[in-house]
């Protein structure tokens, strides 16, 4: 589910320990369909994560992406967008131009399932910051303009939509 890069970070041999058991546990229940289980389990597991080994450690990070699936799969999809835009703007500052981008690309997916218009403007605004900010620097944002310009088309009907409302 998380790829196949290998849990800890080169010399860390803390992480693959502390991660390994959640990351089953939390797969386990995805798989059973048990996504409120799995969603709590996620979210427990950043949290302790985090406190042992930093919030932007990069298995921290692999673990938040875990996390943005699980909250997309229990149909939440403004906590997906939020988290996934929250990795992709540490994956920027680590100098990750393609996790970054990776990250904003989850997070339009996880916007697009927005259904209130309104809300979708506000969050649709920090979307299309962050993703143009990525689209000016070197890296695969920028050799994939046209997505950029879907999303910012997609703004323009959330206007027209919530002027209807």
């Amino acid at each position: 589910m998380l790829g196949d890069e290998p849990l800890g970070a080169p010399g860390d041999s803390t992480a693959p320990a502390l991660l390994a058991e959640p990351i089953a546990r939390i797969s386990e229940a995805v798989k059973e369909g048990r996504i409120d289980v799995a969603a709590g389990l996620a979210d427990q597991a950043v949290a302790q994560a985090s406190g042992t080994l930093g919030p932007e450690h990069p298995e921290v990070l692999r673990l938040g992406e875990l996390t943005a699936y699980v909250a997309y799969l229990a149909d939440d999809p403004v906590r997906a967008f939020r988290l996934s835009l929250d990795l992709a703007g540490a994956h920027r500052r680590a100098g990750d131009a393609e996790s970054a981008y990776g990250n904003v690309q989850s997070a339009a997916t996880a916007w697009r399932a927005v259904r209130d218009p309104a809300l979708g403007l506000e969050l649709g605004r920090d979307l299309i910051g962050l993703w143009t900010e990525l689209a000016a620097e070197d890296g695969p944002a920028a050799e994939e303009i046209e997505r950029l310009e879907s999303a910012r088309a997609r703004m323009g009907r959330l206007t027209e939509r919530a002027r209807t409302q």
